[in-house]
């Protein structure tokens, strides 16, 4: 007689080869991953030596996409008007998994791989922001994804995302609002941080406003009241600006640079531009904030008796978040772990965070990774392009400690961190985590309806997505 335990037993037994080959099976992108460290430093290193800003990012691109190619990948480029955007797309059939890819560089943050400040070109650009090793650890998560499917013959498509000029010019939402995404069921995107953890915070939505005011030229000293200064009325704009910040909501940014001042001051100022962040929680707060704003800048030309022409540069929508999607990729953010400095590592570490102010504990910090937090809806900081993927995709978003606990964003700090093997062993722990996540999603149909069905009771029955940039085309030159 077959007994209940009897069948138990049998059960477990036969569970054994199952699980037994899915652990060798998920073995195959972590081993890739660990025995192409080299290949991916120096990827990155590459990237990092050479930054370019938005949609300049010529070299940077070129060097993701000839490895993905070289790795199988078919790889399509110049979409959405941006010559630096490519799509790569491996395998067939659903789900379709998309991740995203970022490698342009912030402008006058030039720094040496050394803890303390020592650009290596006076005046120069860098990777504040890690994006050399965002982008690469992307590619080198999807090329993990594809050693899986090649070698399982499993069902699924990866995409990689090359996105340009995340930094103020906004490539994925040209992508989003242009239809790349159609198709995609979820997408994975993680950013370098100064500790391990899934964001779940919402982000602030923004808008980048130029406002160029027009003039007539005069000499300053023999006939000024022949003129009418385009700099008096970006000062009358500013000072207005100033003046209802006491009354916008709390959690609002706003920040302006005058771009242009005039070429001389014994010239009265025929063009004057100031350029305008405009940040909230909320983008439907953020449009009324922008129509003030616009409202003040009709009212400083009138006052200056000069004109104004307004020019959005890009707008991104706040985030979506999305729990269900986010506790696969803290699961296996777990598995994977933290980083691990060896002793030059840590030497260089150690002189980082004493000069941040903190104790050397500080750097504990980069060992663990931090439980799942509960959704966080922002009170001002930054903002991101990956908004607009959100809301058009499931997505989810996390980091790994890239830079030294304590260093301030877009930092000489962060770009020292970041060309250092400390940034590699980020970007491949990422890439496991990318790769992990993969497979989940691949293996457990169920996992990626439960993914969308809260999407879609997030997003709204009735959401239609209309892109804060308008029809505008990509503004190529906005870093020239």
């Amino acid at each position: 007689m077959i007994n209940k335990q009897t069948i138990i037993i049998g059960a477990v037994a036969l569970m054994f080869p199952a699980i037994l080959l899915g652990q060798q099976q998920a073995a195959v992108p972590l081993n890739y991953l660990d025995n192409e460290f080299t290949t991916y430093d120096r990827i990155q290193k590459a990237i990092w030596s050479a930054p370019e800003l938005g949609f300049l990012e010529t070299q940077s691109s070129g060097l993701l996409q000839e490895h993905l190619r070289s790795e199988g990948f078919t790889v399509e480029t110049g979409q959405a008007g941006m010559p630096t955007a490519f799509v790569a797309t491996y395998g067939s059939g659903a789900p379709v998994i998309g991740l995203l890819a970022e490698f342009d560089a912030l402008p006058g943050i030039s720094q040496d791989t050394v803890p303390y400040r020592k650009p290596v070109e006076a005046d120069g650009d860098g990777h504040a922001c890690g994006h050399n090793v965002f982008g690469t650890a992307s590619v080198a998560g999807a090329v993990a994804i594809k050693k899986w499917l090649a070698e399982t013959g499993h069902q699924g498509t990866v995409k990689v995302y090359g996105t340009p000029a995340e930094e103020g010019g906004g490539g994925k939402v040209y992508l989003v609002r242009d239809g790349f995404f159609e198709g995609v069921d979820i997408v994975l995107d993680w950013h370098p941080s100064t500790r391990n953890a899934v964001n779940m915070t919402t982000g602030t939505a923004i808008q980048m406003v130029d406002y160029t005011f027009r003039g007539k030229a005069a000499h300053a000293a023999a006939s000024p009241d022949k003129g009418r200064s385009a700099l008096d009325g970006v000062e009358a704009f500013n000072y207005m600006v100033n003046m209802l910040r006491e009354h916008i909501p709390t959690a609002s940014r706003i920040h302006y640079v005058i771009t242009n001042g005039g070429e001389a001051p014994n010239i009265v100022p025929e063009v004057a531009t100031v350029s305008y962040y405009i940040r909230h929680p909320n983008r439907e707060v953020l449009q009324d904030l922008t129509k003030w704003l616009g409202e003040a800048a009709a009212g400083a030309a009138q006052g200056t008796q000069t004109t104004v022409e307004t020019e959005i540069v890009a707008g991104f929508y706040e985030r979506l978040p999305n729990r269900a999607l986010a506790e696969v990729v803290q699961k296996n953010l777990e598995s994977v772990g933290g980083i691990h400095y060896d002793t030059r590592e840590r030497a260089f570490a150690e002189e980082i965070v004493k000069g941040n102010g903190l104790p050397i504990t500080a750097l504990d910090e980069v060992a663990r990774v931090q439980p799942l937090a509960d959704e966080k809806p922002s009170q001002g900081g930054g903002s991101s392009d990956v908004g607009d993927v959100s809301w058009n995709v499931p997505t989810v978003s996390f980091g790994t400690a890239t830079f030294v606990p304590g260093s301030p964003g877009h930092s000489w700090q962060n770009v020292a961190a970041g060309g250092t093997t400390i940034g590699t062993k980020s970007l491949i722990n990422t890439a496991k985590v990318f790769a992990l996540t993969a497979i989940d999603l691949y293996t457990k149909p169920t996992l990626v309806e439960e993914v969308k069905k809260e999407f879609d009771s997030r997003r709204g029955a009735g959401f239609k997505y209309e892109s804060l940039l308008g029809d505008r085309t990509p503004a190529l030159d906005y870093r020239k």
